[in-house]
């Protein structure tokens, strides 16, 4: 798989060693994550949801029903359909759009705390999604990418110049970017996290050499409470 803007870049070449041959692909599934010569998440994110859509119904009948109770229904939640959803998402570089697509995912989901009695009117009506934020006691599933995401940051940050990883954080590719509005970037996604908590402006490869310092902000990233 050639990784390039060129979608011509390297149709015509094939990989031969002895006498196999490796075509060039567009996509392939590594360790169950797609990856794809575009380097975009947003088919990977798509691929999750639609695992999501199986894990839930699976367990639907358990989610509709009127026996068990909201605190048990959330842990089926968070121990069976949510890590369906955010595996690999430690790498994810997601746009608003994308955020907006899953806190509509989870909203769905959270519908399991039934319709509320309008005191005034005096029906019942669904409830609003500050609603069900406000019942539902634990970070939202952005809050929980955000966490996730930080963790392997500082993890990565703190690896030595000679792990591959970090030298593909702290590389510099040569040459000059496209015209146009650049893609927002993995990094660029960190940075943003840590302006939420206030600490946007400061080198952030530094302050994660201090695990309880890094566990700190990565805590308070977890629980801030933003739309």
């Amino acid at each position: 798989m050639v990784m390039s803007r060129d979608q011509n870049a390297g149709r015509i070449h094939s990989v031969r060693i002895d006498n196999s041959t490796f075509e060039r692909v567009e996509e392939f599934k590594c360790l169950g994550t797609t990856l794809r010569n575009q380097n975009s998440v947003v088919e990977e994110i798509k691929s999750r949801l639609t695992s999501r859509n199986a894990c839930y119904h699976s367990v639907q009948n358990i989610l509709s029903s009127r026996l068990p109770s909201k605190n048990f229904k959330i842990k089926i939640y968070r121990t069976i359909i949510l890590p369906v959803v955010l595996y690999g998402c430690e790498t994810w570089s997601l746009t608003l759009r994308e955020e907006r697509k899953l806190r509509m995912f989870e909203n769905m989901v959270l519908r399991i705390f039934g319709p509320r009695r309008d005191e005034v009117m005096g029906k019942w009506r669904r409830l609003h999604n500050e609603e069900l934020n406000d019942l539902y006691s634990s970070p939202n599933i952005v809050r929980v990418i955000k966490s996730e995401r930080m963790r392997w940051a500082g993890h990565v940050a703190r690896m030595g110049e000679e792990r591959e990883v970090y030298r593909v954080l702290v590389g510099k590719p040569e040459g000059r970017r496209p015209m146009g509005r650049p893609r927002r970037r993995w990094v660029d996604n960190i940075r943003m996290d840590l302006q939420e908590v206030g600490c946007g402006n400061m080198d952030w490869i530094g302050l994660a050499q201090n695990r309880d310092r890094w566990r700190t902000f990565l805590s308070a990233v977890m629980n801030l409470r933003v739309p």
